[in-house]
């Protein structure tokens, strides 16, 4: 690739790296090591996304991105995903690098490919039933998950504190992009356990739910809190542990599958779920197998029914 076009896709789409610090988002400081670990994440993320930007072929980009440090791959896959996403809404003549990618070296990080869509989709304000039939019919709703995400993460005034709606269809999508905003208050609250609770226990009822399988699903893949944090989480929770356990079973199977575990996965899963994020991860997999298309109720929302059928408190018991 020649090195003007480059430029030009930096001017036209890129991020500057500022804009993931806690300072210029607005978020809680909170604990230091935590806030850095979580900067880290944010860092890693657009490492990928400038990567994708400067790279014109998907098996050199997957290389390049196989190097970054395991626990941080996972998030340059995300940060690339976005990328490439844009170039194939801005350029019909090439529409198939997501694609391409996914082929090459992403199948691994599949999950996380299919988040970092979502954030594409935010930026181009894509309309979501149409885009949704280009994906996978159950992975496609970690699109909408990632599209919550980057509401929150970059305009979280108007969709935490004022909780803005989406004015996204079908309707489902809305638990979808809720379950993708809660994973955005792990970032934004800094994993302050009690001003998420608090965060979230102003939202109606109806919606707290999705928002804590979030909160779950980010503190087992992101981490960055001290040990003590997780019995706090899982406390704080009540009653809905069972979909904050679904989403700690969905990071230990997304890290799992990419083959880049952590230390705060298994400590999650341990105490979120009561059981290894190997387990987790199993249980994952498994709850997926049969899904149907339901015009009434997504494959996706079966899924995670399913997996938190698994975490209910009657069901959950030691450590196997």
């Amino acid at each position: 690739m020649g090195i003007s076009t480059s430029r030009f896709r930096r001017a036209l789409l890129g991020i500057r790296p500022e804009e993931a610090t806690f300072h210029r988002r607005g978020f809680h400081d909170g604990c230091p090591q935590t806030r850095r670990h979580l900067e880290a994440a944010g860092e890693a993320f657009l490492l990928g996304y400038a990567a994708a930007l400067d790279c014109n072929h998907s098996g050199t980009l997957g290389t390049h991105l196989n190097a970054i440090q395991e626990e941080w791959s996972g998030f340059a896959f995300e940060g690339a995903a976005m990328a490439l996403a844009l170039l194939d809404a801005i350029t019909p003549w090439d529409r198939s690098r997501i694609r391409r990618f996914l082929e090459d070296h992403g199948e691994r990080h599949v999950y996380m490919i299919h988040v970092g869509i979502g954030w594409a989709w935010a930026r181009l304000r894509t309309r979501i039933p149409r885009a949704l039939r280009e994906l996978d019919p159950v992975l496609g709703w970690l699109a909408v998950d990632g599209y919550g995400f980057h509401q929150g993460y970059f305009h979280w005034p108007r969709f935490v504190i004022h909780q803005e709606r989406p004015r996204i269809a079908p309707e489902y999508a809305r638990r979808a992009f809720d379950q993708g905003l809660g994973r955005s208050l792990w970032f934004i609250d800094c994993a302050d356990i009690p001003r998420i609770a608090s965060r979230i226990g102003r939202f109606s009822e109806g919606r707290r739910e999705d928002l804590w399988a979030g909160v779950g699903l980010a503190s087992a893949y992101a981490g960055g809190a001290r040990d003590e944090v997780y019995d706090r989480l899982r406390e704080a929770a009540e009653p809905y542990t069972p979909a904050m356990a679904q989403g700690a079973a969905f990071a230990a199977e997304a890290r799992l599958r990419a083959g880049n575990p952590t230390g705060h996965t298994e400590l999650a899963c341990r105490v979120l779920c009561r059981r290894s994020a190997s387990s987790a991860a199993e249980i994952t997999r498994r709850a997926r197998d049969g899904l149907e298309p339901d015009a009434d109720i997504p494959a996706f929302e079966v899924w995670r029914q399913r997996i938190q059928a698994r975490f209910c408190a009657t069901s959950i018991g030691g450590v196997p």
